[in-house]
C-alpha cells in the first residue's frame, strides 16, 4: 500500500541520500556580535571572536547578518566589498579567509553586502581550513516589509536578490545556507534536505518587531520540517557567543524513528528543484 503513495516522488528530482559526513560530532561556535559605523574595528571584532571559539575547539564558526557595518539601506553602498576581486577590495572576506587557514577551522562568515559590477547583494562567504572560499550565497528573499507603526524596510532599494541556492561540501558535513528572512520560506530547507544537507545555517540580523516573536520559532519549524534536530543552546539580544555540540547521529535516529521520508504522498503534492532539474 505504502508503495502507491509513490514518496520517492515528492521530491523532483527525487531525494539525494544523506551522504556519510567527514565527521560524526563537531564543536560550531555562533557568534552575536555588536556593529558599529567603524568598519576596521568591526572587522578586527569578528577577527577576534572567531579566534576565541576556535580556542574552546570550535571547528565550525558562523558570524552574524552584516557584520562589517550597519544594516541599512544608506549604509550597504559605503561598506560593500568586490567579494571577486579579494586582498584591499575585500579586507572582510580577506581576514575570514586568514583566520580559516590560519585556525584550521570552516567559517560561515554571516554575510556582508557585495558590490558585483553594478548591483549590490547580501553576501554569505563560506571559507575551508585551507582559506579557500567555497561558496557564495546572494540573500534569495529581500526583506521588503512594511508594518505601519513598528517597522518599514525595503532591501530591494538597493539590494539584488540571489538566483541560486547554496549547498556546500564542507570539512564538517554538507551545509545549506541561507540569510536572514530566507528562514521565512519553508520551499528553501526542504530544497536542501532534499539535496542532502546536514547541517543548515542562517545567518541573521532579525530586527526587534518580529524577531522576538519569530526568530527562535523559525529555526525550530526549518529543524522540525526536515528532520534535522531540537534547540541545543541558545541566548538573549546582546552580543554573544554560544558553542555547541553537533551529532549527526541524531539525524539518523530521528529519521530512522519516525520515518515521514517514506510516507510522503508523492502522488498527492511535490517539491521542484528547478535548478536540479534544469541541469538534468
Amino acid at each position: 500500500m505504502a508503495s502507491a503513495y509513490k514518496p520517492e516522488e515528492a521530491r523532483v528530482p527525487p531525494a539525494l541520500p544523506l551522504p556519510t559526513p567527514p565527521v560524526t560530532k563537531f564543536k560550531i561556535a555562533l557568534c552575536q556580535l555588536s556593529v558599529t559605523p567603524d568598519k576596521e574595528r568591526n572587522i578586527s571584532h569578528a577577527r577576534k571572536a572567531i579566534e576565541d571559539t576556535a580556542a574552546k575547539g570550535a571547528q565550525l564558526v558562523v558570524l552574524p547578518e552584516i557584520w562589517n557595518g550597519p544594516y541599512s539601506n544608506d549604509s550597504f553602498p559605503v561598506y560593500a566589498e568586490d567579494i571577486d576581486a579579494g586582498g584591499d577590495a575585500s579586507p572582510s572576506t580577506a581576514m575570514l579567509s586568514e583566520v580559516a587557514q590560519r585556525l584550521k577551522i570552516t567559517i560561515v562568515g554571516g554575510s556582508i553586502a557585495e558590490r558585483s559590477g553594478d548591483r549590490l547583494y547580501n553576501t554569505s562567504c563560506v571559507f575551508d581550513t585551507d582559506g579557500k572560499l567555497l561558496a557564495k550565497h546572494r540573500k534569495i528573499h529581500l526583506f521588503d516589509i512594511d508594518i505601519p507603526g513598528k517597522i518599514t524596510f525595503i532591501e530591494s532599494k538597493t539590494l539584488t536578490a540571489g538566483q541560486i541556492p547554496t549547498i556546500v561540501d564542507t570539512e564538517v558535513g554538507r551545509i545549506g545556507i541561507g540569510i536572514c528572512y530566507d528562514i521565512r520560506f519553508q520551499e528553501l530547507a526542504m530544497i536542501y534536505a532534499a539535496r542532502g544537507a546536514h547541517l543548515i545555517c542562517y545567518p541573521g540580523a532579525f530586527n526587534m518587531t518580529t524577531g522576538p516573536l519569530h526568530w527562535e520559532l523559525l529555526q525550530r519549524a526549518r529543524a522540525t520540517d526536515n528532520q534535522f534536530g531540537e534547540v541545543m543552546a541558545t541566548t538573549e539580544h546582546e552580543e554573544s557567543i554560544i558553542i555547541a555540540e553537533i551529532d549527526y547521529s541524531v539525524i539518523e535516529l530521528r529519521r530512522t524513528n519516525l520515518p515521514v521520508l517514506k510516507q510522503r504522498r508523492g502522488d498527492l503534492y511535490r517539491l521542484v528543484d528547478v535548478e536540479r532539474l534544469n541541469s538534468q
